[in-house]
């Protein structure tokens, strides 16, 4: 099972995730911060949705969806229902609220999909991170509240009159009692090492612990081995059981103190005090330990640094290595991941890795096109044959009709169709609306035979049925002006013949001994049934490569939107 949805999760959680089907959830949502990110989109129906969206300012408004969600939850879920209401009177019918209700309704239906012995992580801030536990308390039940996970997603953070603000909050749920727990361990600080593991053999650094326990016992871990008397000590035997069964086998575990004492003896993990007197202790090797058992509190992972080779340029992209602990954490292998705000896809990304299943929904469609580019990037999967996409347009009625109904989306979709990044999308507020821009809707990148330059190709979106010959002129003088190999344009209806005869006439690109169109048209019918652009071979993730194309050109490649997202 790997799926992904383009659509509101409340929508697709409902209609397409069946009951007890999922073995980890973890959501990412949008915090209700208040930041200013970018605009609301709407779903495929044209519906504007209540789920995840690209901007975080007035984003969430007390209106009839908010209504209709307390209304709706009332028939089945009146506790909560009760709840919610009376937190909406004492909070008022503001974006707070508003964020509570529509939260609460899809986390109804992620309690629904999640198998009994599965578990939800909600990763939040502490703007709402306290509201949010208590709802989830009431349907989940306090008693499976796991943990409040701290992630210190910053180093530091100056703020005005209050403590910096260099955490997120990780709320831990389980289903049930019973629940997928796999140990999971950190490596040791070498400052730990150097502190306690002070001693050293042929076998590595070991540190000495306690073979005995505090208090007297009547049966053999109160008698004598080897002339130490614990009793007379107000002590115990306490041979480690771990390593009695290491050496032993489990049958070891059932015998009597003195002859476990003996088999940590002769595989000398015993040391003797030289003190008459003295109590022996257990040598401890460093080899033998797996690390730091996980704790609730994580510091050793960090947030993406501006240059990492992961980071894509998304806002809200979180680090791989947080999700793949969570996984390791709570998930077995061919088990079902849900993130259901996959954003970037940086859960599906851990789950792939990982070799579970997984199901990741979004409401945008520069999310999807970003998933799948990040998908065929680092695991080479293509849609349809090792993943299935749903919600998106497979034929031509339906998407002719979504260029009609919501061409900015449109866009977003049918350059994410060719492998390239929608162009001044992600992380810029101006450049991620409708409006005026520079001619430019996506972009791909490929590195020349020799290695030594980073060409680009310009990608332009005409979603309407009025078309003329100008517009290919238009992306000529683009591809000119920014100095491009290729010009690609896209079409949600066929070209006219004047439009075809201006693209032959801008000539062709040479690469490796082989010409390709300067400018190319493709409409969305050729795009569904198969076709590409012409492009050479060897198209690449600059985002992986700025620096090598830096020292190689001299300068980076010039864009003026987010950094280079997809690849081909």
């Amino acid at each position: 099972m790997k799926h992904l949805y383009y659509g509101d999760n409340l929508g697709v959680l409902r209609g397409h995730i069946a009951s007890e089907s999922v073995d980890l959830i973890y959501l990412d949502p949008p915090f209700n911060s208040q930041a200013d990110y970018n605009v609301i989109f709407k779903d495929q129906a044209g519906q504007e949705s209540g789920a995840q969206i690209l901007a975080f300012k007035d984003t969430w408004q007390w209106g009839t969806e908010s209504e209709q969600a307390l209304m709706d939850l009332l028939p089945h879920h009146g506790q909560l229902a009760r709840f919610l209401t009376d937190f909406v009177e004492f909070l008022g019918r503001n974006s707070l609220s508003a964020y509570l209700v529509m939260m609460a309704v899809r986390f109804v239906e992620l309690h629904r999909v999640l198998k009994p012995t599965g578990s939800l992580y909600l990763h939040c801030d502490p703007t709402a991170s306290h509201y949010l536990k208590t709802v989830l308390d009431v349907i989940f039940g306090p008693e499976n509240f796991r943990n409040e996970i701290i992630w210190k997603r910053s180093s530091a953070h100056s703020s005005a009159k209050r403590w910096g603000d260099i955490h997120d909050v990780i709320l831990f749920y389980s289903k049930s009692k019973t629940f997928t727990w796999n140990p999971v361990y950190t490596p040791y600080e070498p400052e730990y090492i150097q502190q306690f593991y002070r001693y050293e053999d042929v076998r590595g650094r070991y540190r000495l612990s306690d073979l005995t326990g505090a208090g007297t016992r009547a049966g053999d871990s109160g008698e004598p081995w080897r002339g130490v008397d614990p009793t007379s000590k107000g002590r115990h035997w306490a041979v480690p059981r771990e390593a009695v069964e290491q050496l032993g086998g489990p049958e070891a575990l059932s015998w009597a103190s003195q002859k476990k004492l003996e088999l940590l003896d002769k595989n000398n993990r015993i040391d003797f005090p030289k003190k008459v007197g003295g109590i022996p202790q257990f040598k401890r090797y460093l080899s033998d330990m797996p690390g730091v058992p996980i704790q609730d509190v994580v510091t050793d992972i960090g947030p993406l640094s501006p240059h990492a080779q992961e980071r894509l340029g998304y806002p809200t992209q979180k680090p791989v290595a947080l999700l793949e602990r969570i996984l390791s954490a709570s998930s077995n292998p061919g088990d079902v991941v849900l993130d259901p705000f996959c954003g970037c896809g940086t859960t599906i990304s851990a789950a792939e890795k990982l070799g579970r299943q997984w199901i990741g929904i979004d409401v945008t469609h520069l999310s999807v096109s970003l998933i799948k580019a990040r998908l065929k990037r680092d695991f080479d999967l293509v849609v349809r044959k090792d993943y299935e996409e749903i919600g998106t347009p497979k034929d031509l009625p339906a998407a002719q009709y979504f260029a009609e109904t919501d061409p900015f989306q449109f866009q977003f979709w049918i350059v994410g169709e060719i492998g390239a990044q929608p162009y001044g999308a992600v992380g810029d507020s101006k450049k991620g609306k409708k409006g005026g821009d520079t001619g430019i809707d996506g972009q791909l990148f490929f590195r020349t035979p020799d290695g030594g330059k980073i060409e680009r190709v310009i990608v332009s979106v005409k979603a309407g049925r009025n078309l003329n010959p100008a517009m290919v002129r238009d992306l000529r003088g683009t591809v000119e002006r920014e100095k491009a190999a290729i010009g690609v344009l896209l079409l949600a209806y066929a070209p006219t013949k004047g439009m075809l005869q201006e693209a032959a006439r801008a000539g062709a690109y040479t690469w490796g001994g082989r010409t390709f169109p300067k400018l190319q048209i493709l409409t969305v019918e050729q795009l569904l049934s198969g076709e590409q652009p012409q492009l050479p071979r060897g198209v690449v993730n600059v985002s992986y490569e700025q620096k090598a194309a830096k020292s190689l050109t001299g300068k980076r490649t010039r864009d003026r939107g987010a950094d280079p997202l997809f690849v081909n």
